[in-house]
């Protein structure tokens, strides 16, 4: 009789110290800041989640957490690639467990096979304990064809279901088992600002004995811009400083004139604000987009055998 009483009693006991168990969480927001996506580098940054959980009664059994994150409102088009919205536009990231960015954070609730990191805690003798995770994020490069604009995915209701129970029933976060907590809510945001970037190729007349003709060659300005960006090229007058069809290569004190033009006809100069309407504008797409440049050496008296060269610089305008 008197060993069927104790069992009585510790049958009863469990279920009140299970309920006993409470937890509750905090996700600090995911800002990569600005992204330059014309640079084809990744962008990276953190987020951290923390947990408290407590009991006003004894619970020495470790306590097994499991933080699903589903989509978040931008959507997943991978279980490669989470997405931040901006209107209509999207940029690809991604969150993940670990530093080296291996293991995709997921949830039992979503379609790909990622699954949450588990965090175990070892509550005190009050049921009292805390920890912390840390999220990794990435944006990829290779996006160049993304607009400029203020990205942003959110996580809050379904799309976070943080779970908490005792490892008895396993250590995995494989299943929706365990304790719904109140779903805090955090933000994925990011920036990309209008940019552009310019290459170029030098333009070379080649040999020639007398300046009696026309010596026409040509080089190339490539700009690469984000896209629906404006930008406007424009071509200084090189080193001495003179006008579009009157700039000067140099061999000390010597010099050759020569003019660089929009055209193949070599009608339109191309210059910079100085010389209104000499300049060269655009619309950005993402690609690199190869710009033309002529240039050509009018008849003119010979100076003496030698290399003359000129320096240009290239500006844009955005």
């Amino acid at each position: 009789m008197l060993r069927a009483a104790i069992v009585a009693i510790l049958v009863a006991m469990l279920p009140s110290i299970a309920l006993a168990q409470s937890c509750s969480f905090t996700v600090t927001n995911m800002n990569f800041g600005a992204v330059d996506t014309l640079s084809g580098s990744a962008a990276t940054s953190t987020a951290t989640l923390n947990v408290t959980c407590s009991g006003s009664l004894p619970l020495l059994l470790p306590i097994l957490v499991c933080p699903h994150l589903a989509a978040g409102t931008g959507g997943a088009t991978s279980a490669a690639a989470r997405q931040m919205l901006s209107g209509a536009n999207s940029l690809d990231y991604q969150i993940y467990s670990d530093p080296a960015m291996s293991v995709v954070w997921g949830s039992y609730a979503w379609a790909y096979a990622s699954r949450p990191p588990p965090l175990q805690l070892s509550p005190s003798i009050l049921g009292n304990s805390s920890g912390t995770l840390t999220l990794y994020g990435r944006v990829p490069g290779g996006q160049a064809t993304v607009p400029p604009g203020t990205y942003l995915s959110t996580f809050s209701g379904g799309h976070v279901e943080f779970r908490y129970r005792t490892n008895l029933l396993g250590s995995n976060c494989d299943t929706g088992l365990g304790t719904l907590a109140a779903s805090p809510t955090f933000t994925i945001n990011a920036t990309i600002a209008a940019n552009c970037l310019v290459t170029t190729q030098n333009i070379d007349f080649g040999p020639k004995g007398v300046l009696d003709a026309n010596v026409d060659a040509t080089g190339q300005v490539t700009v690469t811009c984000t896209p629906s960006t404006a930008y406007t090229v424009s071509l200084n007058g090189g080193t001495t400083g003179g006008t579009p069809t009157n700039r000067k290569m140099s061999k000390g004190a010597e010099r050759v004139t020569y003019g660089l033009y929009k055209d193949n006809a070599r009608t339109q100069p191309w210059g910079d604000a100085g010389t209104p309407g000499s300049t060269v504008a655009g619309i950005g797409t993402g690609a690199a987009q190869p710009l033309t440049v002529y240039g050509r050496v009018p008849p003119q008296t010979t100076p003496s055998a030698g290399v003359y060269t000129d320096t240009v610089v290239v500006t844009i305008t955005y």
